[in-house]
């Protein structure tokens, strides 16, 4: 028998508890995957989009210009992009307003940058929690039903005279079908979580060093001025 009739048997076999376990677990495996490859590719873009601003804010280019040519696509904006428009929208309101105070300019136009990163890493960091409870609950989920199945076996023998191995591999495969499924969904989603929040960490310290270089540019614009 093939590998694929087996377990199509097996599943068919079970008990209804054990058949909804599988399918939960089923679920739960195919929304990991689809987490898996949406958040992928997002850091991944991120990552690309955010070295690629900074090679254009690093090219000596004026503040200003930079800021209105991102006002053009305001909608699009995301990661240091985000932050920078955000920072130096705030930084040239500050100035406005408080021409004489540069200390309370550089603190505000700060606190407006780690707002737009907060926002941001909020959006990137979406649905990655899920990977970790899948990879966390999935095992435990499997093993209940591995017990249940196992437990509605060895009930199945009251009603049977003469108990022999033949009579209950078949149940307890049935139920250790449901532990083989629990890894199947917790293993990939443990790795790609791990995974994911490496990258993830790796990008918000990218932007948190951003802001500490574009601070101090500012700060050395408002108080060389001053």
């Amino acid at each position: 028998m093939s590998m694929d009739f087996n377990f199509v048997s097996l599943f068919l076999e079970a008990s209804i508890v054990v058949k909804a376990i599988i399918i939960i677990l089923m679920f739960f495996s195919v929304l990991s995957w689809a987490v898996i490859f949406s958040r992928s590719r997002l850091l991944n873009k991120a990552r690309k989009n955010s070295l690629s601003f900074e090679d254009r804010f690093w090219s000596g280019e004026d503040f200003g210009r930079l800021h209105e040519g991102l006002e053009n696509r305001r909608d699009q904006l995301n990661g240091s992009e985000q932050i920078f428009y955000v920072g130096f929208k705030e930084f040239s309101r500050l100035q406005q307003a408080n021409p004489d105070s540069p200390e309370s300019v550089i603190q505000g136009t700060g606190r407006a940058m780690n707002l737009a990163l907060n926002r941001e890493l909020e959006k990137l960091e979406s649905y990655i929690p899920f990977l970790g409870t899948v990879g966390s609950v999935s095992p435990y989920i499997g093993l209940f039903g591995t017990v249940w199945g196992i437990m509605h076996s060895f009930m199945g023998l009251s009603a049977v005279k003469q108990a022999t191995l033949q009579s209950v591999a078949p149940g307890i495969a049935e139920a250790l079908i449901a532990t083989a499924i629990g890894l199947f969904a917790a293993i990939p989603a443990v790795m790609a979580y791990n995974r994911l929040n490496v990258k993830l960490n790796k990008l918000e310290q990218n932007y948190i060093n951003f802001i500490d270089e574009f601070t101090t540019i500012l700060h050395r614009q408002v108080f060389t001025k001053k």
